[in-house]
């Protein structure tokens, strides 16, 4: 049961951090970026994401043990 709560909270953080990733690449373009420009800003939100959710988790282990 565990690893079934694991795996679905790692594909809520992936599914989260895609749908940020492309809001952010869509914003991009409407603003009038070019397709690189708007590639870059969609992998560093994609990034930033990932980064958040890893210190979120690091402090909750920390707390919990």
């Amino acid at each position: 049961m565990t690893v079934a709560i694991v795996l679905l909270c790692i594909a809520v953080v992936l599914i989260l951090a895609l749908l940020s990733a492309v809001g952010a690449g869509v914003l991009a373009r409407i603003g009038g970026a070019t397709w690189p420009t708007a590639l870059t800003r969609a992998a560093g939100t994609f990034a930033a994401v990932l980064g958040l959710a890893t210190a979120v988790t690091a402090a909750l282990s920390a707390l919990l043990t």
